[in-house]
């Protein structure tokens, strides 16, 4: 049987389809509890993370000694002015970590791996990022989300002993997802694999693939016909990046992260057996979010040490530079910026190992913690480096290399600035990611009430869904009017030299409060919920910063009980409480004080050119060419950029 020549064209796909098939990708039910889950649904369940789990001896014990040894190779072996002047990580740095097994840290030790717990897999990240975040980058693809977590969730028992052993050896791995044409919404996927016979025929072009330069084995989402014997839909393939007809077109170049090996790959009839596909045909949205699920907790693990980084540089530089007879960190201008990135900085790290302690216990969904963690370490890590370049001054817009040349400390501040800058972005954008928590969010309420709002249900259904939700918000509203947020005593086991517990009550009312906004917006909008994308993102920061301070108290009392800094732990937990409540003030307030209105009729009319003018009086520096690059597919005009490093 011979393959086709033409693969199919870009599918065409109406807003609804693609709800559909993103719908469709999400798991359906929650098997597990789920602490966010409960906080969004008014109901703060800190049974679910108090004590805080804490990790076994024995991973406890191997996780410090991989530690210990990754911190010796990061400060003799590492030279991040080096990578970021070459926009590249030496391959000898890669040897180097290959040898100390870094490829292998989340395999299971029967393959060869290291076997670390996903606490110790992100202090690994956060030290080894904060050598340089590039390599943070390369461990994380490859792990992540690249061919381990794939194979380890999902995989058969001859694929696990096929490919683990080699990609924890060293072989690197990269996730193939994006297309030129197609990010968050998948279901316009046009990269296709047509069956034929033991194999499937693999054409198309995928663009920003982390590690696709120098990686030995691909992860690739591709598009399976529907044909007889086959179900078709978005499939998963392991591809090895050396098979015939696969071309590197592109090394890409960005603002940040420049020792990132992110190009373009081209995929022109490659075979792959059919023994390398990934879980059944149409599988391969539900394995990508699923394998998301842990693989987003390694962006905030490197947000955590770039807080901790902004930290130490902010401390060390203000208390050196004076101005008006003072050091500058005693100017309360300057002052309120080092308290933010302090207490920034604890909450991150208590939001980064409370839930990565949840995925190793396995004992709850963590599904919206790990979409919190990403969101929340994303947007308050860029913060905080902006805070520092502002600390800095002139010196934290010039460049390290600028700063050496005549004379003074190598800071790299306005680089972390752009290296952070890519994790808003990076593995579901900050406006995705709101709605994608927003959707769980409201899971129970769309579980009981959703037929209510859908137009294509019958009256029939409507009626059901109608009594359904009827008994559910029955015994679901009014335990929203009262509970142990508004009893004095409440917590008590929080209240010591600093008292924590009044930040705990205030996390249990306004988990009611935001679960009766929610509500009300149900009833108010309906079936156009979907479209108040601001109110949505709202809500989710609101959950986000909840979700923050409960994490800020939890370990603020497991330090204390353990003695390591307890005191000091209750003041960062007590001082991040006091500045994300007055954020959720003011998110509060924006829920139903806002411009999302105007602001659509004024976008309606900068798109129809009604604001052109405005434009005048400036010159365009872009280059010609099109926005979108052409992907159709076919064979390679470009030499191949594969620089495997061996």
């Amino acid at each position: 049987m011979t393959a086709p020549t033409t693969p199919s064209s870009r599918p065409a796909v109406t807003e609804r389809e693609a709800r559909e098939v993103a719908e469709a990708a999400r798991e359906q039910h929650w098997r597990k509890p789920s602490f966010a889950k409960e906080l969004f649904l008014g109901r703060f369940r800190l049974d679910l993370i108090h004590p805080h789990p804490l990790p076994a001896a024995e991973d406890t014990r191997r996780g410090e000694e991989f530690l210990a040894a990754l911190r010796v190779f990061c400060e003799t072996r590492i030279d991040g002015a080096v990578i970021e002047r070459d926009a590249r990580i030496p391959d000898e740095v890669i040897t180097g970590l290959r040898e100390l097994g870094a490829f292998g840290m989340k395999i299971d030790t029967r393959y060869g791996g290291l076997g670390l717990t996903q606490v110790y897999y992100n202090k690994a990240l956060a030290l080894v990022g904060s050598a340089n975040p590039a390599i943070g980058a390369l461990l994380s693809a490859h792990q992540s989300i690249g061919v381990p977590q794939p194979l380890k969730q999902f995989g058969t028992q001859e694929q696990k002993d096929t490919f683990l052993p080699r990609l924890a050896d060293g072989d690197i791995s990269a996730f193939l997802l994006t297309e030129p044409d197609v990010g968050s919404d998948p279901a316009r996927l046009a990269t296709t694999a047509v069956p034929d016979g033991d194999a499937y025929v693999l054409d198309g072009v995928k663009l920003w693939t982390t590690n696709g330069v120098v990686a030995d084995l691909l992860v690739v989402m591709a598009r399976v016909p529907r044909s007889e014997g086959h179900q078709g839909g978005i499939t998963a393939f392991v591809v090895e990046a050396a098979a015939q007809g696969v071309t590197v077109e592109h090394r890409n170049a960005f603002m940040g992260l420049r020792g990132l090996e992110n190009g373009v790959t081209r995929f022109h009839r490659v075979r792959i057996p059919a023994a390398n596909r990934i879980g059944p045909e149409g599988a391969g949205l539900k394995i990508a979010l699923t394998t998301l699920n842990t693989g987003r907790l390694s962006l905030p693990a490197m947000c955590v040490g770039s807080g901790k980084w902004c930290l130490k540089i902010a401390r060390e530089w203000s208390a050196a530079r004076e101005q008006w007879g003072r050091p500058v960190a005693l100017h309360e201008a300057v002052g309120s910026k080092i308290a933010f990135i302090a207490a920034t900085t604890f909450a991150l790290e208590a939001v980064l190992d409370l839930s990565s302690q949840m995925a190793d216990e396995d004992r709850n969904d963590i599904r919206i913690e790990a979409a919190l963690a990403k969101l929340y370490g994303s947007e308050m890590a860029c913060l905080m480096a902006d805070e520092l370049v502002q600390i800095r001054g002139g010196r934290g817009f010039e460049t390290a290399a600028s700063l050496a040349a005549r004379g003074e400390r190598a800071v790299p501040a306005e680089q972390i600035l752009r290296d952070l800058r890519i994790n808003r972005i990076f593995e579901g954008s900050t406006e995705i990611m709101h709605l994608l928590i927003a959707r769980e969010a409201v899971d129970a309420h769309l579980s009981v009430a959703g037929d209510l709002i859908d137009p294509d249900k019958t009256l029939t259904d409507k009626a059901r869904a109608g009594a359904q939700a009827g008994v559910f918000y029955a015994k679901w509203l009014p335990k929203l009017v009262a509970g142990h947020g508004q009893l004095p005593t409440s917590y008590s086991e929080f209240k010591h030299e600093v008292d924590l517990s009044g930040h705990l009550r205030h996390v249990e009312r306004t988990a009611r409060k935001l679960a009766r906004s929610t509500f009300y917006a149900m009833s108010r909008w309906q079936g156009r919920m979907e479209t108040k994308q601001g109110f949505l993102g709202r809500i989710v920061d609101i959950g986000a910063e909840l979700f923050a301070m409960s994490a800020a108290c939890v370990r603020a009392e497991l330090l204390r009980g353990r003695g390591e800094h307890g005191r000091e732990a209750y003041q960062l937990a007590d001082a991040f409480c006091r500045q994300s409540r007055l954020r959720i003030e003011e998110l509060f307030g924006r829920l139903w004080a806002n411009t999302d209105d105007l602001d659509r009729k004024v976008v309606q009319g900068v798109l129809s050119g009604t604001y052109a003018w405005l434009e005048d009086g400036i010159v365009d520096p872009s280059g010609d060419g099109p926005w979108i690059a052409d992907a159709t597919p076919g064979p390679t005009a470009e030499t191949d950029k594969h620089r495997p490093i061996r």
